[in-house]
């Protein structure tokens, strides 16, 4: 891995014998210097401020593991001073050891035996409390943690609105109502009982694997895009638990995000209270649906409003997640972990 240069600039012009003499000594000594600082026997902190921030991924959090070893926050993201890596005889000169929940065993076999005192360990998690189980064993372990909520010490949302010059609105045209897209569907969660009672009022056109009608990945946005509304129902209710069905699906999409998720507020610290509708809008599932078929032209376009000021920027690579730690290294606490990671997370 690529150190800082410890060998000294010297002036411009041919140097002379003495000059080549006392540089060759000095360079072999500060080599010494930097092979001693780079034994793993030697404290991080006592070399750090001459090199970049050295982030170990312990296990990548997807199945396609990119080549991430080297400089790629700066080449991808323009972050500077920090190098990636999944090389594990890296650990003990590593500043943070990132570890993906989905990738952690129930034991805690699978965790480094040993751990340097300066080193910070970081939990990972994009899936809800519903849906992350083995919390317990955690406790007094991590030191930050990685997740879609706010509060997190590293906040890393599925997707976020960010500011554009463009002033125009563009609607794609449309020619249903309602569609969804539902890979895996479960009668005990409450996205599909309210998709069984709406339905009773109107069509809405399934997509996915639970209808057996799977979208390629490239057919996913223009077929949605043709309905005017898109159910963008979270599989459990959450905290912040705003995923890319309303990110993608909705907005990305060119189509009107009809939620199930947290409550409004919650939403509206997110995106423009005017840009979606909240299930929770109406007194019965019999109104919203009066609401989405009589719904005028003029009223409809003012959903799109947003997009006069915004674009959706959507977080979907892994390498541009953890970066994320690299910029936000600087301001992050120090010296705690955890005590009860399941009691934080369930919140």
């Amino acid at each position: 891995m690529p150190r800082a240069s410890l060998l000294p600039q010297l002036p411009w012009g041919r140097p002379g014998v003495k000059v080549v003499a006392i540089t060759g000594v000095l360079a072999t000594t500060l080599w010494n210097l930097r092979c001693f600082l780079n034994s793993p026997q030697v404290s991080r902190e006592a070399s750090q401020h001459t090199e970049p921030l050295l982030v170990l991924v312990w296990e990548w959090p997807s199945k396609q593991v990119p080549n991430v070893s080297g400089d790629i926050c700066r080449e991808l993201y323009g972050i500077t001073g920090c190098w990636v890596t999944m090389e594990r005889q890296l650990l003990h000169r590593a500043d943070v050891v990132v570890f993906p929940h989905t990738r952690l065993q129930p034991g805690r076999d699978s965790l480094p035996k040993d751990r340097p005192l300066w080193q910070s360990w970081v939990w990972v998690s994009l899936e809800s409390p519903s849906n992350t189980k083995s919390l317990a064993g955690w406790n007094q372990t991590f030191n930050w943690v990685m997740t879609y909520r706010r509060d997190s010490d590293i906040f890393v949302p599925y997707g976020k609105l960010v500011p554009n010059q463009s002033a125009t609105v563009n609607i794609p045209a449309k020619t249903n109502l309602v569609s969804w897209v539902i890979s895996n569907y479960h009668k005990t969660q409450k996205r599909a009982e309210v998709y069984k009672n709406l339905s009773r009022y109107l069509h809405v056109n399934i997509y996915g694997k639970a209808n057996k009608k799977p979208l390629c990945k490239d057919c996913l946005l223009p077929t949605i895009s043709k309905s005017k509304f898109y159910l963008a129902f979270e599989n459990s209710i959450h905290q912040d638990y705003i995923t890319e069905k309303l990110w993608r699906n909705a907005l990305m999409a060119g189509t009107v995000p009809v939620v199930l998720g947290p409550p409004r507020a919650n939403y509206e610290q997110f995106i423009p209270a005017d840009s979606f509708i909240h299930v929770d809008d109406f007194g019965s599932l019999a109104e919203l649906a009066t609401f989405l078929k009589t719904m005028n032209s003029s009223r409809y376009r003012q959903f799109f409003t947003w997009q006069r000021r915004y674009s959706v920027k959507l977080y979907t690579d892994w390498r541009e997640r953890i970066c994320t730690i690299c910029s936000t290294y600087p301001s992050l606490p120090r010296g705690r972990t955890y005590p009860n990671l399941e009691s934080w997370f369930n919140t």
